[in-house]
């Protein structure tokens, strides 16, 4: 077992106080695997880790992307892997934290993609759909690669534009590209280790109650630097929950109380898909926690988890 530990599961859970306490213990730096603190500026928003947080713990993957740039999971894997790999170099343990769930698992699984930056075909391909409509391009999907073509819906715009756009880059079909990365064995072995509350609800209060700070803190005035500073509204960083509503807002679209009510809304129906998708994973211990968790006791839950993980 590699010396990697992840701490996953849905938002407002602990899971970076839980990954800064593993790392103090253990000797480790936290990798972060979330895909909207990966942006500058974003702070309060995203709930990235302040300084009294991090407790001087290393954390990559915070703060490191432009919100102009688009990202995507391979990049993140690039990026990503190169700080697992340079902690592990270091004798150091490698705290993987976060709740977005495609990008862990293709970290950990070593998943490649398609080259990035992108050469524009993505680009062409958008220009056709938005021109002539999906289902041409569909049927160009239908004759290289059948089998993705058929698990597709025309409504999935995104995922048919990606499956050409793979073909067209690499002369390899999405299928015979999946096929491949599923034989190959994973990049690391870790320790899962999932964080949860016993009751949906106590979770759903957590998250608006993070909410309500994030407001206190300032949510709003960091928004509108970020606009200020010409980053477009309807770039992919934008689009985030907790942004996308207050931008909206601020153009009039609606109050700013009606926007908290829908960050709160979108927040806790993320927390649902995060759910959904870690629960797929046999390999995670979860700690399921009541409304008022004591640290003390989740720790005491994770130390047998940790056992060989002790300082070199």
């Amino acid at each position: 077992m590699d010396r990697v530990i992840c701490v996953v599961g849905p938002t407002a859970t602990g899971k970076t106080k839980l990954a800064v306490a593993l790392c103090r213990a253990l000797g480790g730096e936290v990798v972060s695997c979330d895909s909207m603190q990966l942006y500058r500026g974003m702070v309060i928003g995203t709930a990235a880790p302040t300084e009294d947080e991090t407790q001087g713990v290393p954390h990559h993957m915070v703060g490191c992307i432009d919100p102009r740039e688009s990202f995507s999971a391979g990049r993140y894997v690039d990026l990503a892997g190169k700080c697992v790999d340079d902690i592990l170099s270091r004798g150091k343990v490698a705290v993987i934290a976060g709740g977005t769930g495609l990008y862990v698992d293709s970290l950990i699984a070593g998943r490649t993609f398609a080259p990035y930056p992108q050469t524009g075909r993505r680009e062409a391909l958008e220009r056709e759909a938005e021109e002539s409509g999906i289902e041409p391009l569909l049927e160009r999907l239908r004759e290289v690669d059948p089998d993705s073509a058929a698990r597709l819906h025309p409504s999935d715009r995104k995922r048919v534009i990606r499956a050409l756009e793979i073909f067209e880059e690499t002369g390899v079909t999405m299928t015979e590209h999946d096929r491949a990365s599923k034989l190959v064995p994973p990049r690391y072995d870790p320790v899962w280790i999932g964080l949860d509350f016993q009751n949906r609800a106590d979770l759903y209060a957590r998250i608006d109650a993070r909410v309500d700070k994030m407001m206190a803190d300032g949510l709003v005035f960091e928004v509108q630097a970020l606009l200020d500073s010409g980053i477009p509204p309807d770039t992919t960083a934008m689009q985030a929950i907790g942004y996308k509503e207050i931008v909206r807002a601020l153009s009039g679209e609606y109050s700013m109380d009606e926007a908290v009510l829908l960050v709160k809304q979108g927040s806790r129906r993320y927390a649902k898909r995060q759910r959904t998708w870690f629960r797929r994973n046999p390999a995670i211990s979860w700690i399921e926690m009541p409304a008022q968790p004591d640290f003390s006791l989740v720790l005491e839950a994770v130390r047998p988890l940790v056992s060989g993980f002790d300082r070199p």
